[in-house]
């Protein structure tokens, strides 16, 4: 919406300020105060100290991190993938397959999370595919989670992509995988690099459907801040929140640089 006046400028920022600042900026911020805190005596935390921190970045914590990073990262790669490939697929159907496809990618996002953890849970709890109890069953609930946006957002990239291109390459006599690896693909990047931070980051906060599949051996970092908060560990909890939002926040920050050099290619 363009804004003209400088009257209604000052009304938009305000309502913004209004609106982002208790809703987004505060929790965060609280979250912050409260990983450097000792003690909860007023309106906001007190008692700085580093302990809390220093404690989030060692031991059991740091190796869930680990674990939380490798499970994003993985399932991640795989969303992306799988989703670029079915939007790829979708875009040569027709009105009703393309529907269809939507649907069907479309599903798990309208369910609860905890809903495609039990369902994962109860298929493949027995053989031929036993994989309850392992670290394969989390990654393929957190690439089910996210392979839905991946799905969505390329193929809203492939509706703006202007398809002169792989025309042209095709009228040169490039071979349909040559297009598609030399001009489609590399058309899509900025769209697959903005993918890939999106499902990077929804891996990284789930925890509905992680509760119910996670292995002893294969603890993710948002269970182990659940389990802090839960048993009236707040301040540890916080530290270990502030640790998954920098550890999320740098990789996001690192696809963006990808998607910004793959803009002005």
């Amino acid at each position: 919406m363009l804004v003209h006046s400088r009257a209604a400028r000052l009304t938009v920022w305000a309502l913004f300020a209004l609106i982002v600042v208790p809703l987004f900026l505060l929790p965060l911020g609280v979250i912050a105060v409260a990983a450097f805190s000792t003690s909860w005596s007023g309106v906001l935390p007190s008692g700085p100290t580093l302990d809390n921190v220093s404690g989030a970045l060692g031991g059991p914590n740091l190796e869930a991190l680990r674990v939380s990073l490798a499970t994003a990262a993985t399932a991640s790669v795989l969303a992306l993938v799988l989703g670029t490939w079915a939007a790829l697929a979708a875009d040569g159907l027709r009105r009703r397959g393309r529907a269809l496809m939507d649907a069907l990618f479309m599903t798990p996002v309208a369910v609860p999370t905890v809903v495609v953890g039990l369902a994962l849970l109860v298929a493949f709890s027995r053989p031929p595919l036993l994989l309850n109890g392992t670290q394969t069953i989390v990654i393929a609930a957190h690439t089910v989670l996210v392979t839905s946006f991946a799905y969505q957002s390329v193929s809203a990239a492939l509706t703006r992509l202007d398809p002169v291109y792989a025309q042209m390459a095709a009228s040169l006599g490039a071979r349909p995988l040559r297009v598609l690896l030399r001009v489609r693909l590399p058309l899509l990047l900025p769209s697959l690099s903005a993918a890939a931070g999106l499902c990077f980051a929804l891996s990284m906060g789930e925890l509905s459907a992680t509760m119910m599949l996670y292995p002893p051996s294969w603890l993710p970092l948002p269970v182990r801040i659940f389990a802090a908060t839960d048993r009236g560990a707040l301040f540890a909890g916080a530290a270990s929140a502030l640790v998954l939002m920098a550890a999320t926040l740098a990789v996001l920050l690192l696809l963006s640089r990808v998607r910004t050099r793959a803009a002005f290619r």
